[in-house]
């Protein structure tokens, strides 16, 4: 079974370069900025970035022109890791799967502010990303509603921003930050 493809994946796909040597540059260059946008927030140097990729700065530009050009490409990555971590759960029990894709979302959420909060809300790459991380969550919260082990009274947008004002929250460390969560996700269950 292939998994299902989201505007997101044609995006991530359409900017990657197709040399494999220019295809480990461009990746070692995402997984530089992710880190360094986590560590420093938008104003992360992109010489560092460079240098954390282990390219020249040339290299970064030739890939990523413009400053903003980075933040989509990294935000979209990121967005099709999740669309890609929604099919690799959905084979799990209805609750499991909603579970283990929340944590995967909140995780996501945590890293990547910096790179969110520089994003233009009606930007084209931004709805391509809204539009499939909801047709890869979606049907998880409405698979457990049919399962009758989620509230019935909800939408996938209300269960992320719920995640999503627990992530912005400064936790002391990981295993508060997940026991918030899953406190907060006692609620979206319905009793047994």
């Amino acid at each position: 079974m292939t998994a299902p493809q989201f505007p997101v994946s044609e995006i991530v796909a359409s900017r990657r370069p197709h040399r494999k040597d220019a295809a480990r540059n461009y990746d070692a260059l995402l997984a530089a900025a992710r880190d360094a946008f986590a560590e420093h927030g938008a104003e992360a140097s992109l010489e560092d970035i460079a240098r954390r990729a282990g390219v020249g700065i040339g290299t970064l530009y030739r890939n990523f022109p413009t400053r903003r050009d980075l933040f989509e490409s990294v935000y979209a990555d990121d967005v099709n890791a999740l669309c890609r971590a929604a099919a690799e759960v959905a084979a799990l029990e209805p609750w499991e799967a909603l579970v283990a894709w929340l944590d995967r979302f909140a995780g996501y959420m945590v890293t990547k502010r910096a790179v969110r909060e520089a994003l233009d809300d009606e930007s084209e790459i931004f709805q391509a990303c809204l539009g499939s991380m909801y047709a890869a969550g979606g049907p998880l919260l409405e698979r457990a509603q049919r399962a009758g082990v989620a509230r019935a009274d909800m939408e996938f947008g209300d269960l992320l921003r719920m995640v999503a004002g627990i992530t912005a929250t400064a936790f002391e460390d990981d295993a508060q930050r997940d026991r918030v969560l899953a406190i907060a996700l006692d609620g979206v269950r319905t009793p047994r």
